[in-house]
């Protein structure tokens, strides 16, 4: 007998392909900036960019910085490694790219037919999400798949981030799902399998690069259309 009820999702990099969506926003920011007049290419800036942004958003998910230090530094961090010491030009950049980025719509491939099988089949839909309420919104209702979702957790919301279990028992409370009968789909081991674990939610990762193939102890899916065929399995 299935006796999954409510689904549980991150967002980026699970169904929105932040990295697609974040390079895009980023190339137009580096051409209206003329940063190819200090950047020897745009893939050397994004290599720089993507090691300074995630270690920033470690340390949100920490909580060493706040979102503003994290909205502009990790900019004007990235910029200083082109020997640009410029606090507004990385202000404007963190303003810019939280207008342009959330309005980019890949998804990873077959995101609605799965969400779309989800929902026939009765199944309550959820976002936790630790990104931003004022960009994540706009995420989902531009790319098209707001409507699926019972519910949409931003965890500044609850004042903590995944995986602090805060974050989930605020979600499993909003929605009034049981622990017992969720799972929680993420690409974070941490943040989203290991968090929702210890919140009695049962983790699924999301590895479409199979950066954790060999992991046996871990319940793992490289493509979304694996979702449907698994919940039935539990």
């Amino acid at each position: 007998m299935n006796f999954i009820k409510d689904v549980f999702f991150d967002l980026d990099r699970t169904l929105w392909d932040f990295d697609k969506n974040s390079e895009s926003a980023l190339r137009i920011i580096y051409d209206e900036l003329k940063l190819s007049d200090h950047s020897s290419s745009f893939d050397a800036f994004m290599t720089i960019y993507r090691d300074v942004n995630a270690r920033f958003w470690r340390d949100y998910a920490q909580g060493k910085i706040d979102k503003i230090q994290l909205r502009n530094g990790r900019f004007t961090d990235t910029l200083k490694e082109f020997n640009i010491d410029d606090l507004k030009m990385g202000e404007q950049m963190g303003n810019r790219y939280l207008e342009i980025s959330p309005y980019q719509t890949h998804l990873f491939p077959s995101t609605k037919e799965v969400l779309t099988d989800l929902k026939n089949n009765n199944y309550n839909l959820h976002i936790i999400t630790n990104g931003f309420k004022e960009v994540q919104f706009t995420k989902l209702e531009n790319s098209g798949i707001l409507h699926f979702f019972d519910d949409v957790l931003c965890s500044e919301e609850v004042g903590k981030a995944k995986p602090h279990p805060l974050v989930f028992q605020g979600a499993l409370k909003r929605t009034k799902a049981k622990a017992a009968n969720s799972i929680m789909i993420g690409d974070d081991i941490n943040a989203d399998v290991v968090g929702a674990e210890n919140a009695g939610i049962r983790g699924v990762l999301f590895d479409p690069e199979k950066k954790h193939e060999g992991k046996s102890d871990l319940v793992r899916i490289e493509h979304l259309e694996e979702i449907p065929p698994l919940i039935l399995r539990f």
